[in-house]
């Protein structure tokens, strides 16, 4: 199982789609709190969803997300070979371990590089000012992403073309893939990206 984190607009939507290429199913974390948060009748606005995703966590555990998408998984019968994009916290993991081997993919870019991507993709629910994009990493930050990216098997610097960013998610889960996940080991962070690319 391929778990991707990274920081609102860092490019983790990028690996998702070098993942479809390759014919592997993704669930979006993220889409369990819309769809909650449309059950509730709240626009998708980013206030909103950020308090559907604190009260979920509330009321079922910090992992909770995880544990909605974890059955999705098991319904599809999607535990071998499967990508989920949008892993926040270590809590989430875990979850997802229980259902077999894990690897966790990181999606790093800068703060104004994101910014920009965020305000040109226009998905709802997004920040729309630079003051609603620092208060969602901070709320994304308190729920331990940080954590899962500093334990990433691999880490993709996301700071140049989207063809580039395509081009590094393909290697990776290139990597992954023929390795049958046997090139994963908790913090080794292999770097595709950057000055420190391996």
């Amino acid at each position: 199982m391929i778990l991707v984190t990274g920081l609102p607009g860092s490019g983790k939507s990028i690996v998702s789609e070098a993942a479809r290429e390759k014919g592997i199913p993704v669930l979006v974390m993220g889409d369990v709190v819309r769809e909650e948060a449309r059950k509730r009748g709240l626009e998708l606005r980013p206030e909103n969803l950020s308090m559907v995703a604190n009260d979920l966590r509330r009321k079922y555990g910090r992992e909770a997300v995880a544990v909605f998408t974890a059955r999705k998984i098991q319904e599809l019968g999607l535990e071998d070979t499967v990508l989920v994009d949008g892993v926040r916290s270590l809590d989430e993991v875990a979850v997802f371990e229980e259902l077999g081997d894990t690897c966790i993919i990181a999606v790093h870019a800068s703060p104004s590089k994101r910014f920009e991507r965020i305000r040109t993709r226009g998905r709802p629910g997004d920040p729309v000012t630079w003051r609603q994009f620092l208060e969602r990493d901070l709320v994304e930050l308190s729920w331990g992403v940080g954590n899962v990216i500093a334990l990433a098997d691999y880490i993709i610097v996301n700071d140049a073309t989207l063809q580039e960013a395509l081009e590094k998610s393909r290697r990776v889960l290139g990597e992954v893939v023929e390795s049958g996940g046997r090139g994963c080991s908790r913090g080794r962070g292999k770097a595709y990206g950057g000055r420190g690319e391996s």
